[in-house]
């Protein structure tokens, strides 16, 4: 079935011509427009050009005719509205492609639209005033994460076999644990943000894809990776293409096992079962695993983090209002937002340089566990996928602590800029997935493909959520 395919046996199957492109695509239009009216993932659409684009005939790059969607945060695509979920953007449309488009484009890709995302990306659940919540499809009344839940709950409900996403405290592992998908993060600079100058928040932040296979995850990412001359940040050069990482053996690993966090939050019992479930397939196969207290405290982290990001929001927010030639108004952001902005815009020179002192210490500390260890393992999210309304922009104390919450094993890994990825593993009492992370020193994004690979093969996850109901 076409809409069940991976990218990688979509474009072997058109290549093959077993399918066409324009199949293919016209597939994804229907699938986006038959359930995005309950989903709410998919925020705005250009069919009819991309329609054209396969007619006019696309590049012949690996995956020719595969269509995606791009998430409406950070990535330009040009002639579609640039909102970043916000209402103060809402009237923003791109004039070009952000590079990762134009890579993806070049690659044979098909950009279908844009997927929803919380304002700024700013909350761990994809509900922004400006478009509606976005449902998740293994349980319409949960969260599908943030801040790619739009991206993840359209490949997770089969629009698109493939999504971009980003990640600045959690972003793609959190929605690919609510919603069933493989996600990696790349290491710092491995995708170029260009043409959006981060240098910031790109410390903790990047740029990938939420995907339903490995081999998907790892083709994208050499068909993304690479800095563009200037780059603030690259990440080390790979032993090879990711792709090819991904089919190779890991060999025996030693893996730190964390299960709970210094003055960190309670680790509920369906995800620390999942992650045990996961070091003991692990151990099966021949890794080695040792429980180990993880060398961080998260509120340190978040605070740390906190500055870099909060200071690149009011830079977007002032940059829009001088665009605009106007003061804020009062229903311009979300009251949580409306906090961050407040707060943040009172920040010193010193303060950005505190935290990017702490960033070094931090990274430091975290990287010398690499010294006994390959990888770190981990609950991906230490409580299961709440319900919609529970992390409410209007009750800014609420979202604050959930989000601290929900990042707490995930934000580490930005703050440090290496590479980390959420794998699949079991379901919750609800029944909605349960992930668990595997985390890398830098440059180990083919260490982490190809140990995930493996446990693809040895646990599958499913991949087909219970959406639309008695499909």
């Amino acid at each position: 079935m076409a809409d069940r395919w991976d990218a990688v046996a979509t474009a072997s199957a058109t290549a093959g011509g077993e399918v066409s492109a324009r199949e293919v695509v016209e597939t994804a239009i229907a699938r986006i427009e038959k359930l995005n009216g309950e989903l709410n993932a998919v925020i705005h659409t250009r069919f009819d050009e991309a329609l054209a684009e396969v007619d006019a005939g696309l590049p012949d790059g690996p995956l020719r005719g595969v269509p995606v969607l791009v998430k409406d945060l950070g990535t330009q695509v040009a002639g579609l509205p640039a909102t970043s979920g916000s209402r103060l953007f809402a009237d923003a449309v791109s004039t070009r492609d952000s590079e990762l488009v134009k890579r993806y484009r070049r690659a044979g890709m098909v950009v279908l639209g844009t997927t929803n995302t919380p304002e700024f990306g700013l909350n761990s659940s994809t509900e922004p005033a400006l478009y509606g919540p976005t449902r998740n499809p293994w349980g319409t009344g949960h969260s599908p994460g943030g801040s790619s839940g739009g991206s993840a709950a359209a490949v997770s409900a089969g629009m698109v076999p493939v999504a971009h996403a980003s990640d600045g405290g959690g972003s793609i592992r959190i929605p690919s644990a609510a919603c069933g998908l493989f996600g990696l993060k790349p290491g710092r600079g491995r995708v170029s943000p260009a043409p959006r100058p981060t240098t910031l928040s790109a410390l903790v932040s990047g740029h990938h894809a939420v995907t339903r296979t490995v081999r998907d995850s790892a083709l994208l990412l050499d068909i993304a990776a690479g800095p563009l001359p200037g780059d603030a940040y690259a990440a080390p050069a790979p032993a090879g293409p990711f792709a090819v990482c991904a089919r190779r053996d890991p060999g025996p690993l030693r893996i730190g096992l964390l299960t709970s966090l210094p003055d960190g939050p309670e680790v509920h019992p369906e995800p620390l079962r999942a992650v045990l479930d996961a070091a003991g397939v692990c151990e099966t196969l021949g890794h080695r695993v040792f429980e180990v207290v993880a060398p961080y405290r998260p509120g340190d982290v978040g605070a740390t983090s906190a500055v870099l990001m909060g200071a690149d929001v009011v830079t977007q927010i002032d940059g829009r209002l001088q665009q605009l030639g106007r003061p804020l108004a009062d229903d311009d952001i979300e009251p949580f937002t409306r906090v961050v902005y407040d707060h943040y815009r009172a920040l010193t020179a010193a303060d950005v340089s505190r935290a990017l002192r702490r960033v070094q210490e931090i990274g430091w500390q975290v990287g010398a566990a690499f010294d006994a260890y390959d990888v770190l393992l981990s609950p991906t999210l230490p409580q299961p996928t709440p319900r919609l309304g529970t992390l409410d922009t209007r009750r800014p104390e609420t979202v604050h602590e959930h989000a601290a919450v929900q990042s707490a094993f995930t934000s580490v890994h930005n703050v440090t800029g290496m590479p980390a990825m959420s794998v699949p593993f079991g379901r919750d009492g609800d029944g909605l997935p349960l992930g668990v992370q595997f985390a890398a020193p830098a440059g180990g994004e083919g260490l982490l493909l190809a140990l995930a690979a493996q446990l693809e093969q040895a646990a599958p996850w499913d991949l087909d959520a219970p959406f639309p109901a008695g499909k």
